[in-house]
């Protein structure tokens, strides 16, 4: 069992890494970390000698006065070595850099520093080090005018705004699920490397991002469409649009129901890709799921019954409810990193249909349960 500590926990690759090694169990302990901890050196000091791998993501990215990016990114680093010495201790420490370090810029350049100082430390300390350099990472729930330009693009395209190209750079990237089980192997093999490049998954340019998120817009958010999510690239790139979506507003999505003398007809899931449809019944009271997925996409149908849906994001505590009655056909999207179920609420069996963008594969199942 590996003690891990991340610092900068509640950021955005902080929050993906400590949501996906919560889910290795048998392999990680997780040792909380607070940001006040580097305001408080016994706290920091306690924290470090409970730790047998450090992941140090705690860094400022972006600020008015560039002099302040640098000096806090770099006084991070200092406290922690200090840390680590008063405490005579020597775990084995990733650093997040960027590939900004290749720059003429603040950020880069405090990137740059701080891993050759915990280089230094690890060589004269005999601790295990890894300097993890590292391109643009995009995925679900990052800050938008902060964190990658997929986050900010994504925001405006799900919030009526419109984006605008400031520079059609080449960007070269990677998808912060890929991101985090590479920090996972990293930390499992004690990997020692003071200049570890992250190998980028995908490249584009600016330009071809927006017109990806735009055609989920088209598709998604004005037909109804799923997109063709056969390609990795662009399904990451959808569960990453997706999430900017506020839920508890856009369902459930009302669909287009046509009765005649025959009885009725619905179009439930339209698809430029396969997956899986499924149909069940649902007896009163019964609940389905309690589980989430961090690949696939999922859409629940209800066509006949009253069905209660919830969904929760995974690390808080906000539950959105859905109330939803066959006699108007609707649906409910389950983003990924959302835990959520189903309840038959009235008092006959509920009838539901499931889509999901992947058959289910008992090897990989990409399904972990968790009570919403």
């Amino acid at each position: 069992m590996i003690k891990v500590g991340i610092t900068g926990q509640t950021g955005f690759i902080g929050t993906h890494l400590y949501n996906y090694l919560s889910l290795k169990k048998t392999e990680v302990e997780l040792i909380p970390f607070q940001d006040d901890y580097f305001r408080d050196q016994k706290k920091l000091e306690t924290f470090v000698s409970h730790c047998d791998a450090i992941v140090h993501l705690a860094a400022l990215n972006r600020h008015n006065d560039l002099q302040t990016i640098y000096d806090t990114n770099i006084d991070l680093v200092r406290k922690l070595i200090s840390a680590m010495d008063l405490s005579c201790v020597k775990p084995h420490v990733l650093f997040s850099s960027s590939t900004q370090e290749e720059r003429d810029n603040v950020f880069g350049k405090s990137k740059r520093e701080g891993r050759q100082l915990l280089a230094a430390w690890a060589e004269r300390s005999g601790a295990t080090f890894t300097g993890m350099v590292i391109p643009n990472v995009f995925g679900p729930f990052g800050n938008p005018y902060y964190n990658s330009v997929v986050a900010t693009f994504s925001h405006q395209l799900t919030h009526n705004e419109q984006p605008k190209i400031e520079v059609d750079a080449q960007l070269k990237l990677i998808y912060v699920g890929d991101l985090v089980r590479i920090i996972h192997y990293l930390i499992k093999n004690r990997v020692a490397d003071n200049q570890f490049a992250i190998i980028p998954t995908d490249e584009a340019r600016v330009s071809e991002l927006l017109m990806l998120l735009q055609s989920f817009r088209a598709q998604y958010l004005e037909e109804g469409i799923i997109p063709d999510l056969s390609d990795p690239f662009e399904r990451n790139l959808f569960n990453t649009f997706v999430s900017y979506l506020d839920h508890s507003r856009f369902f459930p999505h009302k669909l287009k129901l046509s009765t005649d003398d025959r009885g009725s007809f619905v179009e439930t899931v339209k698809l430029k890709s396969g997956g899986q449809i499924s149909f069940s019944t649902t007896k009163p009271g019964v609940t389905r799921g309690n589980h989430f997925h961090i690949r696939k996409a999922e859409r629940f149908v209800v066509i006949k019954g009253k069905a209660r849906i919830q969904l929760r994001r995974v690390g808080t505590d906000r539950t959105i409810d859905f109330e939803l009655d066959g006699k108007t056909p609707s649906y409910v999207d389950m983003p990924v990193w959302y835990t959520h179920n189903i309840t038959n609420t009235g008092d006959d069996d509920l009838y539901t249909i499931f889509w999901i963008s992947e058959p289910f594969d008992p090897a990989d199942p990409d399904t972990f349960i968790e009570r919403v």
